[in-house]
This record gives structure tokens, C-alpha cells and sequence, in this order.
């Protein structure tokens, strides 16, 4: 007896190691194509890992996520629609988003590369840690306009010492979150904020003013690798169609957005450098909020023209300066006009959802489609403009109806004017 389970036993340990390496194999591809999708095999030139643990204990899912299909990893898409689910609030429509689309994503790795001399395969993270700029980094525990200078995110335009202690102090990417120095960020923390500010500044700008504390963003959850996620909407353009009163009450919102972005108690100025209707979504109550922020400028009011929004030297233009796929830079701070907003805003978005283009039975009345007219000229002098912008809103009050289907201001609006 003792015999054969001496047999038994040295077969089972001939037999276990390979039965262990053979079944992970499967499980390993969908790991490795999550890695790659993500973007986590390009870290640290990525933007974090904040929320990684959600996606491999598959709290966070891809919408048709089922295996590792080419059609996900498509070179023209950038964002994904999504599912988190957690304890607190069951299931949860979500953006998954790179910081921008594939393709661009591998252009802008190999300008890393060539930049070095190293051809079209090479450590990236390797040759950005060399950058003098990046080495400024290293050597500070404060963000000083100087470290980025040259960059071509809107919001860093003209950027003031106050508006980069908040982008430090905001930044949840670390463990220790609230201090305007960066002397708990390690190395991979600093160059992780750096890629970031480079490519798009959408997942800062969510974490410096967030929809918690009145600003009219989204939701951010997090990121992981070069994937961040962000709360779930419906497209502005899905409401082009809707009843009169519904898009009045669109309309009157999104001025009511770009006048707070304007004019609001910490003084910062944030200001359209273009937009288009898929800037904007809606969620299920009604509301409001910017979902692309990608293209917002942002001037300090309490600082304004500190530092100086002056031409570039050559000293400050590297590889970090076309990382988003453009050279360009906004134009300066100083040509910013105070209405530049709502001239974009009406040209490019309110033109199309309440124009003149609407069956007369659904139409705005006259008064206002003049109005509307002269928000969207940009020939008209700042103070018109303001005018019309105003009286456009409070036409636009008139006509917002007050049902359960505004969940955002029902009931309250049964006995206020000010709903």
C-alpha cells in the first residue's frame, strides 16, 4: 500500500508543474492584452494608476468587453463607453478614455524616439527622464511656470504660481494628496504629471475643479496607464431634435456654465479656446456639464500677465512640446477677448440647437434670434455682445418648463423664479 501511494505522489509532483504553466495561458493573453489596451506597458509616460485595481478585479468594464478583440484597440478610437460597479452604487455608466487616439499615441511615442536619435523603438521613459526639462523637475519641490513653459496645453498658456500649486494640490495620482509641494512625489510621480500636462490636461482639469464643489465637469474616477475614466453622459447632440422647451432649457444652462467659467469666487478665468457640441452632455436629471475639457484656457485673475505672456525661446521648445500630435500653442493670454467664449459658444453650439432653422411653430421669438445674432459676431463691440448674451438668457428662463422631467431644479422650481 505504502508503495503505490509513493507512486502516486511522485507522479502527481511529476505531473502538477506542468498542468500549473499550461492553464494560466489564456487568462495571461487577456491579461497581457488589458496591459497593452490600457496603455500600462508605456508607464511612466502615462498618466497614472489610481484605479487599475478596479479594472483587473473587473469593477471597471469595457461595454463589449469579451476577449482581446482588434476591434477595441482600433487606431481612429479614443474613448470607450464603460461600466463601474461598486458597493455603494451598483452600476454606473462611465467614460474610458485614452489620452488621445492610438494612432496618435504611437506617433507621439516615436517623435520620442527619433528625438534621441534612437530610431522608431526605444525606451521612452528612458529618454524623457534625460530631458533637461524633466530634470528641472527632479531638482523642485515647488511647479514653477518656467517647468512649463513651452508646453502646448491650453491652461498653461500664461500660467500663474497659484493655478500650479492647485494642479499640484489636486493631483490624486499620489498617495498623499493636498499639498502645493512635490516633495512626497517620487520621481515616476513627477514624470507621470509631466506626460500628462504635455498630451491633454482633461484629467487635471476634472481634478482641479470638480462637479462636488459646483464646477460643471463630470465625475473623475481615475486612471490607469494611459486610460482615464470619467462618469458616463448622453451626447448634446442626441437633444438637437427635442421640443423647443426642452433645448431652451439647454441653451439657458449652457450660458448660465460659461458665464460661472467666466466670472466665479476663486477667480480664475476659464475660457473656450474652440468648441464643438460634443464639448457638452447631459445626464438623466437634465443637467448640464462639459465633458471635453481639453481645449479650456485659463487665465488668473488674481495674477493676471504674471508671468509674462511673452514669445518662446528656443531653450524652452523639446520633445515634451509636441507630445499632443501639435506644435501649436493658443494664442496669448493678452488677445483673450472677455467674450471670446460666448462668441464660440453661440456660433458653434446655440446656432445649431435653437437657430433660426427650426419649423416657425418651434422657433425662439424674434427679439431673440437677434440676440443670438449678435453673440455670435464677433465684429460687435464686448459690451454688446454681453448685452445680447443676457437678454438671450433671460428669454431662454422664460421658456424652461418646470416638470419632474428637470429633476435638476424640480420641485424647487414650482415655488422659485430662481429654478
Amino acid at each position: 500500500m505504502a508503495g503505490i501511494l509513493l507512486v502516486a505522489w511522485t507522479m502527481y509532483l511529476i505531473l502538477a508543474p506542468s498542468t500549473s504553466n499550461a492553464s494560466p495561458a489564456p487568462q495571461n493573453k487577456s491579461h497581457d492584452f488589458r496591459r497593452k489596451l490600457l496603455g500600462l506597458d508605456k508607464c511612466n509616460a502615462c498618466i497614472g494608476t489610481s484605479i487599475c485595481k478596479k479594472f483587473f478585479k473587473d469593477e471597471i468594464r469595457f461595454a463589449r468587453w469579451m476577449s482581446a478583440q482588434p476591434n477595441l484597440s482600433s487606431e481612429d478610437l479614443q474613448s470607450y463607453e464603460g461600466n463601474y460597479s461598486d458597493n455603494t452604487a451598483g452600476l454606473r455608466p462611465v467614460v474610458l478614455s485614452h489620452l488621445m487616439s492610438p494612432l496618435l499615441h504611437e506617433i507621439s511615442d516615436n517623435s520620442i524616439c527619433t528625438s534621441a536619435d534612437k530610431g522608431k523603438s526605444c525606451s521612452i521613459e528612458a529618454i524623457l527622464r534625460a530631458t533637461p526639462r524633466f530634470q528641472s523637475w527632479v531638482r523642485s519641490n515647488l511647479l514653477l511656470p518656467s517647468m512649463v513653459k513651452g508646453l502646448a496645453t491650453p491652461m498653461l498658456r500664461c500660467p500663474s504660481q497659484r493655478l500650479l500649486d492647485r494642479i499640484v494640490r489636486r493631483y490624486f495620482e499620489v498617495i498623499d494628496v493636498g499639498s502645493m509641494q512635490m516633495k512626497h512625489f517620487t520621481e515616476k510621480d513627477k514624470l507621470r504629471l509631466l506626460y500628462t500636462l504635455a498630451v491633454n490636461q482633461q484629467p487635471l482639469i476634472l481634478q482641479m475643479f470638480p462637479g462636488t464643489e459646483g464646477w460643471p465637469f463630470l465625475r473623475y474616477h481615475g486612471s490607469c496607464g494611459r486610460m482615464m475614466v470619467w462618469a458616463g453622459s448622453r451626447p448634446l447632440r442626441s437633444m438637437f431634435s427635442s421640443p423647443l422647451e426642452r433645448r431652451a432649457d439647454i441653451a439657458y444652462q449652457l450660458i448660465h456654465i460659461t458665464q460661472s467659467l467666466r466670472s466665479n469666487s476663486l477667480q480664475f478665468n476659464l475660457y473656450y479656446t474652440s468648441v464643438s457640441e460634443d464639448m457638452f452632455g447631459t445626464l438623466d436629471d437634465s443637467r448640464v456639464f462639459i465633458i471635453d475639457t481639453s481645449t479650456i484656457g485659463i487665465i488668473d485673475l488674481q495674477e493676471a500677465g504674471s508671468p509674462p505672456d511673452e514669445d518662446l525661446q528656443s531653450e524652452y521648445i523639446d520633445v515634451f512640446s509636441c507630445l499632443s500630435g501639435s506644435c501649436a500653442r493658443p494664442p496669448p493670454c493678452k488677445t483673450v477677448r472677455a467674450v471670446q467664449s460666448f462668441i464660440l459658444l453661440c456660433k458653434h453650439v446655440l446656432h445649431n440647437l435653437i437657430g433660426p432653422n427650426d419649423a416657425p411653430s418651434a422657433q425662439l421669438p424674434k427679439a431673440a434670434v437677434r440676440e443670438l445674432a449678435i453673440c455670435a459676431d464677433q465684429s460687435q463691440t464686448d459690451q454688446r455682445i454681453i448685452c445680447a448674451v443676457q437678454a438671450l438668457k433671460d428669454t431662454l428662463r422664460s421658456l424652461r418648463p418646470c416638470s419632474a422631467l428637470y429633476g435638476y431644479r424640480y420641485p424647487e422650481c414650482r415655488y422659485s423664479d430662481q429654478f
